[in-house]
């Protein structure tokens, strides 16, 4: 058998990758969830160079693997994605090999002298996980993508704790001021990338975002203090992207009233589930606040880690 026909991707790819992303979905969690608005704006992230940063990978038309990688750190963390059908490894090693030396290359365009590379994957996922770990890839981390159930009689929106008041995200002024929070919030968290009002517009794309679905959580003595950044934009579910308190303001119930309010607003649109991602070592508590409001595991994702030099 001939190996696969490797190329970088392009946006007209974007069907094919989505459909081999469905697939792969099939087999790690059961059903498809991936939207192809999604991929396409993967495939345009700002200061991704496709015809260096992406890969495809044909078999008789047919796409078996897909890498993409990109750079938020502006030093020596690169991230990348990486799909492969399970009867293709081969060839998916192929793709892993040719993003490990451009991850490489772009740390040292960087000015670093070393790669630190990281990489989500279902904790079954189709990638041969032993052909990472031969490769030095280790798993040093856990996610939990949890979902839960909607019901528009119960989940109405709540009364605000004494001292808090809650508005949408409706002026630019607002936008940069989530983005601040953001910030600040996510700072001590694990592998928080530092990114400017612009590069974080990118990153959430914001072009297709509702911003009816941010809110700003203020209170008496600290002002702003708190944020949810939500989406309506993926068949599968309602899903809330971020949802950060500042450390100072912890303790007073605004993040489960944040999720109370996300939980009402997708309620009100007719949503029968919302999700979101949590790391699972997140010392704010956050696990533990999620499972109180209902939350439960829909599958769960490792990061892996790479240091090439």
């Amino acid at each position: 058998m001939s190996p696969a026909f490797l190329r970088p991707a392009t946006l007209d790819d974007a069907p094919a990758v989505t459909e081999l992303l469905n697939e792969v979905d099939r087999i790690e969690i059961g059903r498809p969830e991936t939207d192809r608005h999604l991929v396409e704006a993967d495939l345009k992230r700002r200061g991704t160079d496709l015809e260096r940063d992406s890969w495809v990978a044909f078999d008789d038309g047919r796409l078996v693997a897909y890498g993409l990688l990109w750079d938020e750190s502006g030093g020596e963390r690169v991230d990348i994605d990486h799909y492969v059908l399970p009867d293709h490894q081969q060839t998916g090693l192929r793709v892993l090999t040719a993003m490990e030396a451009r991850a490489l290359a772009k740390a040292r365009e960087n000015g670093a002298e070393r790669a630190v590379v990281h990489l989500h994957l279902n904790i079954r996922p189709t990638t041969d996980t032993a052909l990472l770990a031969a490769r030095g890839w280790s798993t040093v981390r856990r996610h939990h993508v949890l979902h839960r159930p909607l019901d528009p009689a119960a989940d109405l929106p709540p009364e605000a704790p004494a001292g808090v008041r809650v508005r949408a995200c409706t002026t630019e002024a607002d936008r940069v001021r989530v983005h601040e929070l953001y910030q600040s919030a996510f700072a001590a968290h694990f592998d928080f990338q530092p990114r400017g009002y612009h590069q974080w517009l990118s990153d959430i794309h914001a072009e297709r975002l509702d911003w009816s679905l941010v809110w700003i959580a203020a209170t008496d003595d600290l002002g702003d203090a708190g944020f949810l950044l939500a989406r309506d934009d993926r068949e599968a579910m309602g899903w809330i992207r971020s949802i950060g308190v500042l450390s100072e303001a912890r303790g007073r119930g605004l993040g489960g009233f944040l999720l109370r309010h996300a939980f009402a607003g997708f309620a009100a649109r007719g949503r029968d589930t919302v999700g979101l991602g949590v790391d699972t070592a997140n010392a704010t508590g956050a696990p533990r606040l999620y499972g109180r409001h209902g939350m439960t595991v829909h599958y769960a994702v490792d990061t892996w880690e790479a240091v090439i030099a």
